[in-house]
């Protein structure tokens, strides 16, 4: 709770938080540690037990690595040196680092171990706890420094700010009014496989550059186990799901039994969405913030994360609405400087590995310095907006590649809602994912 509680505490029985986060996934985690380490009161809910299953392919890039707590021990299950890459099945070609290039990590241990770094901070966990709405007007509210959390057990939570980081089908997303123009579905498979097999994968993804536009399949190694996955635009589930189911056949992994297999919709923000409302904040998948081209989230989550918890403190201090509105648009500020402009190059190379693929696939499998590009990228050595950025060739050849583009490129508004097909194509594998609900 807040030192200074005492005038809310009259005029309300309940406690006041200083920051409340829903979510305790990767944002959550890091929003809750990085207000809990300011010295705040910090109340973190989840509404699953923990540790819980995430679809993902769990792939720790630098950035990542390099926004986690200071001291943060990884529990990698493999370290990748090497990539095969492929075009539907053709034109496989692998490439090998002499380093590491990223870490594998399984979601439920790595989640679990980021709240515990929360809670060690002093933040405070409550598990089980659906949010149902936020209010920030009305009788719940005793104040107007004061954000009420309303629980689906009826249960009100006070804060003087609050960080939404409930996943891509977020409530606190809806409440600040989070718009979106991306959204595509995910399917995976969780595939043990013998000894033998494993230790053919080990150190070694594969990218497959999939049949439909945008789509793409992965093979993350895991120790015994195999994360194998497909993305693709929303809309064509049943077309999704017959690439998973041909990529692993091709992988010659028709014959082992997948422990887990689900689907996910991903979320991508569009330019003028909003990444708060009064005293709150969105972070992570509630906000919609991924890398478009490759939907990568959890460098995304992590350090979205961070900057909200930041932010929060600053809000829950502040004294009326002005200076409140005052922090909460230095954090916008903060994610569009950033995130933002990785975003914005995302959804170029997006728009042209839509079209032509198999450009994307021969430039990486044959010429060094992408090759080189693209272990700084996943090694954190840069980002993909800074190299367009710092590298002449590399803007020229992504202008020149956005010029062919624009003669057939097309404006599209996506429903948020999963298609029926796509729906579909989720639940044949888990019903318990019909939507994309667990927090980023």
């Amino acid at each position: 709770m807040s030192s200074d509680n005492a005038d809310a505490g009259l005029e309300s029985d309940e406690p006041v938080w200083d920051v409340v986060v829903v979510g305790a996934g990767p944002a959550g985690a890091s929003a809750a540690y990085a207000a809990a380490v300011a010295g705040r009161r910090v109340l973190l809910l989840e509404k699953a037990e923990l540790p819980r299953y995430k679809t993902c392919g769990g792939g720790i890039i630098g950035p990542s690595r390099d926004a986690l707590p200071p001291g943060f021990e990884l529990p990698f299950k493999d370290r990748v040196s090497a990539v095969t890459f492929s075009l539907n099945g053709r034109l496989t070609r692998t490439r090998r680092s002499k380093r590491m290039l990223f870490g594998l990590i399984n979601r439920p241990e790595f989640d679990a171990t980021l709240v515990e770094y929360a809670q060690k901070a002093g933040a405070v966990l409550r598990t089980g706890a659906t949010v149902s709405r936020v209010e920030q007007h009305g009788p719940a509210v005793p104040d107007r420094r004061t954000v009420a959390v309303v629980l689906a057990d009826g249960d009100t939570v006070l804060a003087h700010a609050v960080v939404g980081a409930d996943g891509s089908a977020s409530r606190i997303g809806a409440h600040v009014g989070v718009k979106l123009d991306q959204v595509d579905l995910g399917l995976e498979s969780e595939i043990p496989v013998p000894p033998t097999v494993a230790e053919d994968w080990k150190g070694r993804i594969h990218l497959d550059w999939g049949p439909l536009p945008g789509s793409y399949g992965w093979v993350f190694p895991k120790g015994d186990t195999l994360t194998v996955g497909v993305i693709s635009a929303r809309g064509e589930g049943g077309a999704t799901k017959r690439y998973l189911e041909d990529f692993v056949a091709r992988l010659g992994l028709a014959g082992f039994e997948p422990a887990v297999s689900s689907g996910h919709l991903t979320r991508c923000r569009t330019d003028d969405s909003p990444l708060s409302r009064g005293r709150v904040l969105v972070c992570g998948d509630a906000a919609g913030l991924l890398e478009p081209w490759t939907r990568e989230g959890i460098s995304f989550a992590l350090r979205s994360g961070r900057l909200a918890g930041e932010w929060a403190v600053r809000i829950a201090e502040a004294h009326d609405a002005v200076d409140a509105r005052r922090q909460a648009l230095n954090y916008a500020f903060a994610i569009k400087a950033g995130l933002g402009v990785e975003m914005a190059v995302g959804r170029r190379m997006l728009s042209v590995f839509e079209r032509r693929p198999a450009l994307i696939h021969g430039v990486l499998t044959s010429l060094r310095p992408a090759w080189n590009a693209f272990a700084d990228i996943v090694r954190g050595s840069t980002t993909l907006a800074g190299l367009v950025r710092t590298h002449p060739l590399a803007r020229r050849g992504l202008n020149l590649l956005d010029r062919r583009q624009e003669s057939d490129a097309t404006d599209a508004v996506v429903p948020q809602e999963p298609a029926e097909g796509d729906a579909e194509a989720i639940g044949v594998h888990d019903p318990e994912h019909r939507r994309a609900g667990s927090p980023e």
